[in-house]
């Protein structure tokens, strides 16, 4: 059962409403996409609640390949649903979600995961930041609940931060957070350079995004208890993590990406 205490006690946070009648030239038409891999036990959860928060949010599934009901339980749940042949990972189910959302007049993208970690609730708040950036991230480490990692996977998010707070000119604490807000610029960008590499779909896009000119901001949120799937864990996957978000880093940086418009005219 999801705890939604908190959902009421957040009157002085930006509401979807408001959001909408504070953005110029037209409302907004935000779609949510959720990637998930064998997520039928928690997926429909997770679509149900954002649609519970505003009805009028559309929600894309984008069933990476699963083995398992995760298409069937969320078009259940109200979602529209993109079932892969095979498993892409993150980076390549993002790119499915962002072209998808070009296509059907959406100028607006969150990204949420499908394994009931992410907290729909905060959505509003990555959207009203959208109103001073083109990305925005859902910082598990900018002083809100208490989730923490430690040994090198810890490292590695203080030595990406660190970096990729010099390339975006902006203090990031969360780099590798797959919950995002993104405008019409940023993903007309990803529907074409969205990484579908380990770690690119975090560490790497950032990087794009920011040697395109975006700007980058982060609102800080709290994540919640998994109760589905297993979390990778263990000595070994800890420091195989550091050695593929340093190389994802590294790749982003020397890699040359076209600019803005050549990214635009390539997708439309």
């Amino acid at each position: 059962m999801t705890d939604r205490t908190n959902v009421v006690n957040r009157a002085s946070e930006p509401s979807l409403s408001l959001y909408y009648d504070a953005v110029s030239n037209g409302r907004r038409r935000v779609l949510v996409v959720v990637p998930a891999l064998n997520e039928e036990r928690a997926v429909g959860g997770v679509v149900s609640e954002i649609r519970t928060l505003e009805p009028t949010l559309d929600v894309l599934v984008v069933d990476d390949g699963s083995s398992d009901e995760t298409a069937v339980v969320a078009r259940a749940a109200g979602a529209a649903v993109c079932s892969l042949p095979f498993t892409l990972g993150v980076g390549g189910a993002m790119r499915v979600g962002y072209r998808y959302a070009l296509h059907h007049g959406y100028n607006t993208v969150v990204q949420i995961d499908g394994d009931g970690q992410h907290d729909p609730t905060y959505i509003p708040a990555l959207l009203a930041e959208l109103d001073h950036a083109d990305v925005v991230i859902g910082a598990r480490f900018a002083g809100e609940g208490d989730y923490e990692v430690r040994g090198p996977r810890r490292w590695a998010m203080a030595f990406l931060g660190f970096v990729l707070t010099r390339v975006a000119g902006v203090r990031l604490s969360d780099v590798t957070s797959g919950f995002r807000a993104v405008n019409l610029r940023g993903t007309q960008i990803f529907a074409q350079h969205y990484p579908a590499e380990y770690l690119g779909d975090t560490v790497e896009s950032l990087v794009i995004a920011a040697r395109h000119g975006c700007r980058v901001r982060q609102v800080p949120v709290s994540m919640r208890r998994r109760t589905t799937g297993q979390a990778s864990q263990g000595t070994l996957r800890s420091v195989l993590y550091l050695a593929r978000a340093v190389a994802a880093l590294v790749l982003g940086l020397v890699r040359r990406w076209p600019s803005a418009h050549e990214a635009i005219q390539e997708i439309a």
